[in-house]
């Protein structure tokens, strides 16, 4: 079965009706009827909630959490010995933010395609052909 590891800006872009928004939507269609897994890890979900918490308050943010933990993403909560040790060196590596750390090392883990929309942070990772991308724009 296909793996993807979603970023923060893969459910933005969904939860703000942007480009790429379809193909986040499909995506969760597919894995709701069990054609594909979704996960994500938390450090990426509290990149979604305290943007909209300081965007639109606590209310808005809470629901967008809501929806999340209650769809058919999985969010991965645990810090394993091997996500810690792959975060920390695609840090290291790639001079990044945490949490983009986090979802490279979650993809890597499961050997799953990281769905992002980042170019800025991670083309070079993808030039370097580490990861496996969904670009969903």
């Amino acid at each position: 079965m296909k793996c993807y590891v979603f970023d923060a800006c893969a459910l933005v872009a969904f939860f703000n009706d942007e480009a790429g928004a379809d193909v986040v939507e499909r995506l969760l269609f597919e894995a709701s009827q069990g054609h594909c897994a979704i996960s994500m890890n938390k450090y990426n979900l509290l990149e979604v909630y305290y943007g909209y918490l300081r965007a639109n308050g606590e209310d808005f943010a809470g629901n967008i959490l809501n929806i999340v933990e209650n769809s058919c993403i999985v969010i991965c909560d645990v810090l394993t010995n091997a996500l810690f040790t792959k975060a920390a060196k695609f840090k290291i590596s790639y001079k990044m933010s945490l949490a983009d750390s986090m979802a490279l090392a979650q993809a890597s883990v499961e050997q799953a395609s990281l769905v992002t929309t980042d170019h800025h942070e991670l083309d070079a990772i993808d030039k370097d052909g580490k990861l496996d991308f969904y670009w969903i724009r």
